[in-house]
């Protein structure tokens, strides 16, 4: 945005500084004249026969206060220059700092030493958003990597099938098909992940009153055929947990802990429990399964995008597209609340949801 050339931020403390002590210097030119100069007689004889007149008292006062106020005026330019340079010092560090980020150099900090005052808040908490920013930027740039690559390899895979059945016109045409029909719906997925993901990410929906107990009965509901699959027991216990968002993310959200409870189990004869609760101004969703433990470093990992977690227990059929949690970690942020992943002693995953309570 192009603007009009102006005066710096220097110069008009400068002149700030210099206008308030022109300014005091003519109050105590008028306090002397008012409480002073007016009491002395303005005749010959001056006061008493001694004293010199009124007349005699201003001409000889009037050149040393014109003298003085000049002085003051230089003096409140030369001096204001000099203090709000080394006022405006921190920002300028700052402005550079800045300047630097926008030529997209992230890892610059300003790391402003010194006691506590404006400025120094203002560098911190610009070298937290610079900090905030660039891991946001790596996560991103780690996302696109990732997604890249996973939607590449259902193309690949397409194109080499095509590939076959044109050069070989005696493969089997009806198993290339189901191959391609499978790589396809893989490739459809993981697609409408991507969006859903974004989706969660920009906050972009309508709110409303959605209550989590419900969702839970629809998501178990839809799941219980690959629950009795697996030999899994499918509970759902707990009371209404009402929150405000999107009816639909929030679905999505419940689906994906639901499903991955029950993939990420015991081969057979596991358990999966649904949790539902209002606790003051929190509603409360907690997801617990049954499986092998987990180690303590694989946790934090679960949530980000593409990682499958591939140490714990799954059938290749319901590999997914590793995506799963990280929907859910970016709905539950989208809705203002906080996701809690804690393994359990005997083996298995506690996952807790909390969100804010509607009003």
């Amino acid at each position: 945005m192009r603007r009009r050339p102006g005066l710096s931020a220097r110069m008009k403390l400068a002149l700030s500084y210099a206008g308030f002590l022109f300014v005091a210097g003519a109050l105590l030119l008028a306090v002397v004249w008012a409480f002073l100069l007016r009491y002395v007689p303005d005749n010959s004889q001056g006061l008493l026969g001694i004293s010199p007149n009124r007349y005699l008292l201003v001409h000889t006062f009037a050149p040393a206060a014109a003298v003085a106020m000049a002085f003051l005026l230089v003096f409140g330019l030369v001096g204001g220059w000099l203090l709000a340079g080394r006022m405006l010092a921190p920002l300028t560090r700052i402005t550079e700092a800045a300047r630097t980020a926008g030529k997209g150099s992230l890892s610059h900090r300003i790391r402003m030493e010194g006691r506590q005052d404006e400025f120094r808040e203002l560098s911190d908490a610009f070298d937290s958003m610079l900090e905030q920013l660039e891991s946001h930027v790596a996560e991103q740039q780690r996302f696109a990597a990732n997604a890249s690559h996973e939607l590449r390899t259902p193309l690949a895979i397409s194109r080499a099938l095509l590939d076959l059945a044109r050069q070989d016109p005696a493969q089997d045409r009806a198993a290339i098909i189901e191959r391609l029909h499978s790589v396809n719906t893989r490739a459809i997925d993981l697609t409408e992940a991507l969006l859903l993901l974004s989706r969660g990410e920009r906050g972009t929906f309508t709110r409303e009153s959605v209550d989590l107990s419900l969702l839970a009965e629809e998501a178990a509901e839809t799941l219980l055929p690959l629950a009795e699959q697996r030999r899994i027991t499918l509970d759902v216990t707990g009371g209404t947990a009402v929150t405000c968002g999107s009816a639909e993310l929030l679905l999505r959200m419940v689906t994906n802990l639901v499903q991955n409870a029950i993939v990420h189990n015991l081969p057979a004869d596991g358990t999966v429990t649904v949790h539902t609760g209002a606790y003051g101004d929190t509603s409360v969703l907690r997801v617990e399964n049954t499986g092998r433990p987990l180690p303590p470093d694989l946790l934090p990992t679960l949530t980000e995008p593409f990682q499958r977690g591939t140490e714990r227990v799954r059938t290749d059929e319901h590999a997914g597209v590793g995506l799963g949690l990280a929907i859910v970690h970016s709905v539950v942020r989208a809705h203002d609340g906080t996701l809690g992943l804690s393994p359990r002693p005997t083996g298995g995953l506690v996952v807790t949801v909390r969100l804010p309570a509607a009003p």
